[in-house]
């Protein structure tokens, strides 16, 4: 699968050996990844891709994604589907960046690109969540065009209306 191109940013799809780096947090000479690049939700969604791999073989485009700059292709996060559509034809999606590539709006641009990704391969619906402190992720997701439609004691649920 080719990498999901943007305005400024390359969304590349992972490879099960690009996601085991990642998860480990391996460095080779040729990685190009910004200096706190990957942060413990970079990894913890690179370990999630490798199980996904390891249950249903590679899951793209419902897997996991580098988010790249396009300008010199430093890795400064990553984007994902936690699985592929439900019976429903419901994704969710989450997402994180470099502290230092954060206030740029990457992961708004990367975020609305990867909810038209989902439609166009069938979801019907693409869900994101975050914390009640977690209000520049709840800014992401409202600058993207999600919409907040409920909360409980811990999180606040975010929809894609486009995406119905």
């Amino acid at each position: 699968m080719d990498d999901l191109l943007t305005e400024r940013l390359a969304l590349h799809p992972l490879t099960a050996p690009e996601a085991a780096r990642i998860a480990a947090g391996e460095r080779t000479p040729d990685t190009r990844w910004a200096a706190d690049y990957p942060a413990e939700g970079e990894r913890t969604g690179a370990r999630m891709f490798l199980r996904a791999c390891e249950a249903v073989g590679d899951p793209q485009p419902f897997g996991g994604y580098e988010i790249r700059l396009r300008a010199d292709g430093l890795a400064v996060g990553g984007i994902g589907f936690h699985g592929g559509p439900d019976g429903h034809g419901t994704v969710e999606v989450g997402y994180g960046l470099a502290e230092s590539a954060r206030g740029h709006g990457y992961a708004t641009e990367a975020l609305r690109a990867f909810v038209g990704l989902a439609v166009a391969h069938g979801a019907a619906l693409v869900t994101a969540n975050t914390t009640h402190d977690n209000v520049p992720s709840q800014r992401v997701m409202t600058a993207a065009g999600m919409v907040l439609v409920r909360e409980d004691d811990e999180l606040k649920y975010y929809e894609a209306p486009s995406a119905r």
